[in-house]
């Protein structure tokens, strides 16, 4: 494989319409599944998605539009598909899909959770439930929100592929005039660490909604990052430094950020309201609810010391009081 070919979008989301803006600034055309035609509908008649970042205007003579009921059309018309709905979703359209709409396709995994129910890696799911060659799986992460890429704010990605030809590959069609981005061979890191830094924003933001100040944020960051270290090097142990943007970075953009719905999640949490009500009352999914409950299932096998995620665990699934949880977190940091 020595081209990209025709790149498709599987989503619509604001991190979906984000890529969609840094690919449309390398590449002549789209392709762009957006589930329901009556938004194809509207996308088409204002140059703009209706419901995430509608600053961002598009030529729609350059996207060719598939909805639900084309998905398996979608994957034969893209050459490269990047995966971009939230994770609670991608095992219900991936289970539809023919075996020849897979053919030969790179995929790359823009989702920042996991599999829920069989706890893996997206990576993995692809590679023995879907039977895609692991040389044609990748991942793209970094501390990037899609609220910054509209407004053409300088932003780094890394992109991981198990071949790591095909990585600088699809690099090449994110690095515009406002996105660098690095290339890597640790897909299963990259995986783990975006979905950590979700749970560890949601512990931020409990703990903001807890009139905790920045010097106790600045410790449980340094936690944290820790954390997630001992994790990711005990279920794959690569050469990798932790202190990269894709790891660190995008822990931190997380945690902190203003558009961080992880955070802003756990703020909720941390303020009185229940998980149900604060799930109500956000209209976009805090990937970082379900990553907590998926990772404690796989941490039960690799028995990592991860206190950060365990206390988030048991505020969201067990009802523990929040004061309380973090009053006992405090006592594990230095």
């Amino acid at each position: 494989m020595d081209s990209l070919g025709v790149i498709g979008i599987l989503g619509s989301g604001s991190w979906a319409t984000a890529l969609a803006k840094i690919i449309l600034g390398t590449q002549t055309r789209i392709n762009w599944f957006v589930r329901r035609s009556e938004k194809i509908k509207a996308f088409q008649q204002t140059g703009h998605n209706p419901d995430y970042l509608t600053s961002v205007h598009f030529d729609k003579k350059r996207i060719c539009f598939f909805s639900d009921s084309d998905l398996n059309a979608f994957f034969r018309a893209s050459d490269t598909v990047v995966l971009v709905t939230p994770s609670p979703f991608i095992k219900t359209y991936l289970k539809r899909l023919r075996s020849s709409s897979l053919k030969d396709k790179l995929i790359i995994n823009a989702i920042k959770g996991i599999v829920p129910d069989e706890n893996v890696l997206i990576s993995d799911y692809l590679e023995h439930e879907m039977e895609i060659p692991r040389h044609m799986i990748g991942a793209v992460a970094g501390p990037c929100h899609a609220e910054e890429v509209a407004k053409n704010r300088l932003s780094y990605l890394t992109v991981g592929c198990f071949d790591k030809a095909k990585a600088e590959l699809f690099a090449q069609a994110l690095r515009t005039d406002f996105t660098f981005c690095a290339v890597s061979n640790d897909v299963v890191g990259i995986e783990y660490a975006s979905v950590l830094k979700n749970v560890y924003a949601i512990a931020a933001g409990i703990c903001n909604g807890l009139q905790y100040g920045d010097n106790f944020q600045s410790v449980l960051m340094s936690n944290a990052i820790s954390e997630m270290n001992r994790f990711v090097n005990t279920v794959h142990l690569v050469d990798r430094d932790i202190t990269d943007s894709v790891y660190l970075g995008d822990l931190l953009v997380t945690a902190y950020s203003q558009y961080s719905r992880n955070r802003t999640f756990g703020n909720m949490i941390g303020k009185g309201y229940s998980v149900k009500a604060a799930q109500m009352e956000m209209e976009m999914i805090a990937e970082g609810y379900y990553g907590a409950k998926c990772v404690r299932e796989v941490n039960k096998r690799f028995r990592v010391n991860m206190p950060i995620m365990d206390t988030v665990y048991e505020i969201l699934y067990e009802k523990r009081v929040p004061n309380e949880a973090i009053t006992a977190l405090t006592r594990h940091f230095k």
